[in-house]
């Protein structure tokens, strides 16, 4: 299997960062052309097979709206800033078509959407124009709180049926762990339910990728409010991602990370 020309025969790793000042991890911040080309080369060194970078902060917790004209000034900036320095894919997070399609001409690769190509009604368009492998979010209203797998699923089998539309083959789907946060359970359980049985998303026939890296469902958990001290937890919940079938981890801490999903890779060979 393969996404974006990636071969995904061992899991691999995507590198974040954010060009977005509001962004909830302040350590994964570059406003810095220099800094930024600086950590973009130092995580492919490390071992990421993908660049992410989000110029706009999708925390669902914080309050994050910015003109669209600046978010496309910034991601323009970094996609272009990176891209010669770099030959993994580059995949743009927004959620914004206008942004994507932008930031595609800049050089990006990918178009991340954690609203799995629901809220902007011309983001699978931009998409199937450009022809860009994406990254499809698990999103909606949640209406079933007791099966919160059922509900991850159905709403990325929506989307995909929106990509399937408009001829989009080229999917990794991302079960939104930290985005779908019901009252009843706490969110932290929901994403831990989801975790614990994510092998079940193999029923979509994609690669599944999952973003996990310093969230406060960990902080939840592990009473960790800084999300500079979350990686340990980050690095656990890795482990058993990737034990239940993650293929691509999305990261803040590519080194520290590579090294818990080789672990949990190696092991999980050894499983019946």
């Amino acid at each position: 299997m393969k996404f974006a020309g990636v071969d995904l025969s061992e899991p691999r790793i995507m590198g974040v960062i954010n060009v977005s000042p509001e962004s909830f991890y302040k350590g994964s911040v570059r406003n810095d052309e220099k800094k930024l080309v600086e950590t973009a080369v130092k995580m492919v060194e490390e071992g990421a097979s993908f660049i992410d970078i989000g110029a706009k902060s999708t925390a669902p917790y914080l309050e994050t709206r910015i003109p669209v004209e600046e978010e496309v000034r910034r991601a323009v900036w970094a996609v272009k800033a990176v891209r010669d320095s770099l030959d993994v894919p580059i995949s743009i997070d927004t959620t914004s078509a206008r942004v994507a399609e932008e930031a595609l001409k800049a050089g990006a690769d990918v178009i991340n959407d954690v609203t799995g190509l629901k809220e902007d009604p011309s983001m699978a368009d931009v998409a199937a124009e450009h022809g860009a492998p994406v990254v499809l979010c698990a999103h909606g209203r949640v209406r079933d709180f007791s099966n919160p797998l059922h509900t991850v699923i159905d709403f990325l089998q929506e989307s995909l049926v929106i990509a399937r539309e408009h001829g989009i083959g080229d999917i990794a789907v991302d079960p939104a762990i930290g985005f779908l946060r019901p009252e009843v359970p706490k969110w932290y359980e929901w994403d831990s339910k989801v975790l614990a049985n994510l092998n079940a998303l193999k029923i979509l026939g994609r690669p599944v990728l999952v973003g996990l890296s310093r969230k406060s469902f960990i902080g939840a958990i592990t009473g960790r409010k800084d999300p500079a001290e979350r990686l340990p937890g980050s690095l656990s919940a890795t482990a058993i991602a990737v034990f239940n079938g993650a293929q691509i981890i999305r990261t803040h801490d590519v080194r520290e990370t590579l090294d818990a999903v080789k672990m949990a890779a190696f092991i999980k060979r050894f499983r019946p």
